[in-house]
């Protein structure tokens, strides 16, 4: 440990307590479309100069990764449901976001169907958990 340092090194690297998403192909598609939500935000916000719809669709869509990260620090197998039907309306609403934007001509067809279809596998994904999860209480 240097002088300098303040305090010592961890044993670990942050990933190592992080959620494991490549292993799980919710989180993993999820984290991309949070991405890409940013992206087409910033596109939006900087070359379109559309604030308004586009921050609706910031917080919708990335919303959806967050409540699926908290529910994998559910209280219970109903608090683990509600937060995920909490980010499958997030993921519903994203979709709403995204057409208004198709609408405006703010995007293209080609970019609306591409997030359009990753959203709607994020939604039957979210939907076969949340059903699967309500037989099994």
């Amino acid at each position: 440990m240097s002088r300098y340092t303040l305090r010592p090194k961890l044993n670990y690297k942050p990933s190592d307590i992080m959620l494991k998403r490549e292993n799980n192909i919710l989180l993993t598609k999820v984290d991309a479309y949070s991405n890409r939500i940013i992206r087409l935000y910033k596109y939006l916000k900087d070359v379109e100069k559309e604030f308004i719809l586009s921050k609706q669709l910031l917080r919708s869509g990335t919303s959806i990764g967050a409540n699926i990260a908290e529910s994998q620090s559910a209280q219970s197998s109903a608090d683990f449901i509600h937060k995920l039907e909490v980010a499958l309306k997030e993921a519903k609403e994203t979709h709403y976001w995204l057409e208004k934007l198709l609408i405006g001509e703010y995007i293209n067809d080609i970019g609306y169907q591409s997030m359009s279809n990753d959203n709607i596998e994020i939604i039957k994904l979210l939907t076969s958990i949340i059903v699967t999860k309500k037989r099994r209480i």
